[in-house]
């Protein structure tokens, strides 16, 4: 991981005075949250942020707390394919969207995350937003408990706070939205999950954010199709972006994914994992689902530019 700094740049709910990893040959530029006025995601992101200016737990005693937890499981370690492997899924336990509404109103997160488990899921992806998404950390807790997968704790991540809280609940992954965050914090966040053993998945909707995320040092980009004002799915965004990220960071494609045809054409871009939700916990037969999405074979990444090049 790079551009790390220590425990003191870790503000409360806003950017801090933090040092970034400069990228070379390219001139280095102070960038903010880039959430798009109007959308479903200001309010999200407004929420969880006055819910963290109230937080006034002590930093320091999260931090040692998380470190004493047991031991994640390996979250981007599963979805490491190299090309020519079989891509991952992500299999996500959601109770309801803001964009879909209820998707189970009888939801069993353990049952479910044995289902997934059954499929031949990679990883899990279980909503703890209780206010937008009707998710919990019991949920998580329960998901995780009934299987042996690493589990992504999938919520809005604000302030260091989150992602200490993470760990505690028991994820082995968190979840950083570059147009949530400014540099600053996507590179403190980066830091403080490295320091407690917790692997990042940095997710992107365009061309700028992904440059942001491989200038912070994301090592695991997730390429959200969904775009944010409207709720469409673009479903060649992956494909355009999948090129401009590096061969050593993992890719992930997320947002509107749900048939095998579709599943093959990310796979067969270079996409090593994708992340699916809507579909699977809808599916009347939950393992039969996963495995309708799994054993594509990974292709290269036309285009890929060279390490730590970013998008031009």
């Amino acid at each position: 991981m790079r551009g790390l700094a220590r425990r003191a740049r870790f503000g409360g709910a806003g950017p801090g005075p933090v040092p970034g990893r400069a990228t070379a040959g390219r001139a280095q530029t102070i960038r903010l949250a880039t959430v798009p006025p109007d959308t479903y995601l200001t309010g999200i992101i407004a929420s969880h942020r006055a819910r963290a200016a109230s937080d006034d737990r002590s930093l320091d005693a999260l931090v040692a707390e998380a470190q004493s937890v047991p031991a994640p499981r390996p979250f981007a370690g599963r979805l490491s394919v190299s090309m020519g492997g079989e891509l991952a899924v992500i299999a996500e336990v959601k109770r309801r969207s803001p964009s879909k509404g209820v998707l189970d109103a009888e939801l069993d997160p353990a049952q479910v995350a044995a289902d997934y488990e059954a499929g031949g899921a990679a990883c899990l992806s279980v909503l703890t937003d209780g206010e937008f998404f009707g998710g919990s950390t019991l949920d998580l807790r329960s998901a995780r408990a009934a299987c042996t997968l690493p589990v992504l704790r999938k919520d809005f991540t604000v302030c260091a706070a989150d992602v200490c809280d993470t760990r505690l609940m028991g994820a082995d992954a968190v979840l950083l939205i570059v147009a949530a965050l400014s540099d600053e914090e996507l590179v403190s966040f980066l830091g403080l999950a490295q320091e407690l053993s917790l692997d990042a998945l940095v997710e992107v909707h365009d061309a700028a954010e992904l440059e942001r995320a491989l200038d912070a040092g994301a090592e695991l980009v997730g390429v959200n199709q969904r775009d944010l004002r409207t709720f469409s799915v673009d479903h060649e965004r992956a494909a355009r972006l999948v090129e401009s990220i590096p061969p050593e960071v993992v890719a992930v494609a997320e947002s509107g994914i749900g048939s095998g045809d579709e599943v093959r054409r990310l796979a067969d871009a270079g996409y090593q994992a994708v992340l699916v939700g809507e579909s699977l916990v809808r599916a009347p037969d939950r393992p039969s689902a996963v495995r309708a999405l799994s054993g594509h074979r990974v292709g290269g990444r036309a285009g890929a530019h060279e390490a730590g090049a970013g998008p031009r």
